[in-house]
């Protein structure tokens, strides 16, 4: 039996991004350099075929999956619980911000305390433990297939550290960049990382960099 495909990919850049605003549960625009790394991946895309595409609701990651699947024959499928990591007070503001607004409620969300629950928002436990149900959940309904799913940031960091046995407690030392495209299998009960940060498809936008 041959493990299922499943190609995961951050949305395009956003204002926010740009601003380097915290997100969570709300959202901001792509920029025009967002879109056209959505499109560029398209491109890179274009000969393989999905027996399914998912994104997450919000529309960062709606809009980027749009323009990756404009020319496939291939539905979306909206999923919320592929969403960014429930920020709550913190949403809207910069880290910078945090430590200025909320200076004993961001000390444990800065120092990746996992239990920590954000007031009105999620603790990195529960928001790794719906993630990692929904991909379970997806790979499960398309064995021996290959899926695209557009998420964010914070989930792929989620299946990241999950897959290569890191804790949640370590602060991210790796780099994962807007549309970047991550590769992974799933076999027999088991998550594999076969390529990671892959930004081949962004090679000719340099003209963008500054939008």
């Amino acid at each position: 039996m041959k493990p299922t495909q499943v190609f995961v990919v951050r949305h395009g850049e956003t204002t926010w991004n740009k601003e380097q605003r915290l997100q969570g549960h709300l959202d901001s625009q792509l920029t025009p350099k967002g879109i056209a790394q959505a499109q560029a991946l398209g491109e890179n895309l274009k000969h393989h075929d999905f027996d399914a595409i998912y994104a997450s609701d919000l529309t960062r990651a709606r809009v980027t999956a749009e323009n990756i699947a404009s020319e496939k024959h291939c539905p979306i499928t909206l999923e919320p619980q592929l969403r960014e990591r429930h920020l709550g007070i913190f949403q809207g503001h910069t880290r910078k911000e945090l430590a200025e607004k909320f200076p004993v409620e961001a000390k444990p969300y800065l120092n990746y305390k996992p239990d920590y629950e954000i007031p009105e928002g999620e603790s990195l436990v529960q928001f790794c433990q719906r993630s990692m149900d929904c991909f379970n959940q997806l790979v499960s309904q398309h064995k021996q297939g290959k899926i695209l799913i557009v998420t964010h940031g914070g989930v792929l960091t989620c299946l990241f550290k999950t897959v290569v046995g890191v804790p949640l407690s370590t602060p991210r030392n790796f780099v994962l960049l807007n549309t970047s495209l991550n590769v992974f299998s799933h076999h027999k009960g088991r998550w594999i990382l076969e390529s990671w940060g892959d930004l081949s498809h962004l090679q000719n936008m340099t003209a963008l960099d500054d939008s």
